[in-house]
């Protein structure tokens, strides 16, 4: 089942992966309703017969600095970025342990472990990298996916995740425009060791090495995908 809030985006990807030859459905959903959780797991179920796979990557952001994010700027981050995580692991999970098996991966982000900004910037625009909300949901992120883990692990199912950095995405020229993204692109090359930014390939690679048996011995950790950011070492 490919999820999206926004229904043409999960039809865009299910037809990539039909284009592929795998079988994929698109659903909408509203991670931060458990309600809409459950229909999503339901109707899995019922198509698929069994769940697997659990990818946790839905995520929004306000970028603005601490004194001026309002209680609604907090609650809607909050709300998909981390009860999102919790809304559809606890949908999912009583079935994982049911069959004995089970991978779940949540995608965190650099700024979920203290990495979100960059030293090397000194633009104001630096300010808005790594918001409070945002900071604090995926930080919450890395620690509810170790707990799961631990939780999990007795049932043989894996819980990891991912912490990438800078990933260029369509989405990326969107929101700033692209003088303003080639110019944030060019100061992240600097800020890692292999001076170049991410792209989405690189997220998905590792996400599909977590599902499957070759991390079958890898639980509870937080892989950063970030080009080796400088100023983590």
């Amino acid at each position: 089942m490919v999820d999206d809030i926004h229904i043409e985006e999960a039809n865009r990807v299910a037809q990539e992966i039909k284009n592929q030859g795998g079988k994929a459905i698109p659903f909408k959903a509203n991670v931060n309703n458990r309600k809409e959780v459950q229909d999503l797991v339901n109707s899995t179920l019922k198509l698929f017969d069994a769940i697997h796979i659990l990818v946790n990557n839905a995520g929004i952001a306000r970028h603005k600095p601490l004194l001026e994010l309002t209680e609604e700027d907090w609650d809607i981050v909050l709300g998909v970025d981390l009860k999102g995580v919790f809304n559809c692991t606890q949908a999912v999970l009583k079935h994982m342990i049911a069959q004995q098996y089970g991978k779940i991966v949540n995608i965190s982000s650099l700024a979920g472990v203290g990495g979100g900004n960059d030293p090397s910037r000194t633009d104001t625009a630096a300010k808005g990298d790594a918001p409070a909300n945002y900071a604090a949901a995926k930080a919450g992120v890395v620690a509810l996916t170790k707990v799961t883990a631990r939780e999990a692990g007795p049932y043989g199912i894996n819980v990891n995740c991912v912490a990438p950095g800078f990933i260029v995405t369509p989405l990326s020229y969107e929101t700033r425009g692209k003088e303003g993204l080639d110019k944030l692109i060019e100061q992240r090359k600097r800020a890692t060791v292999l001076g170049r930014v991410g792209k989405p390939e690189d997220v998905a690679n590792l996400v599909l090495f977590l599902v499957s048996e070759d991390s079958s011995y890898m639980s509870g950790q937080i892989i950063r995908v970030d080009g080796g950011r400088t100023d983590l070492f």
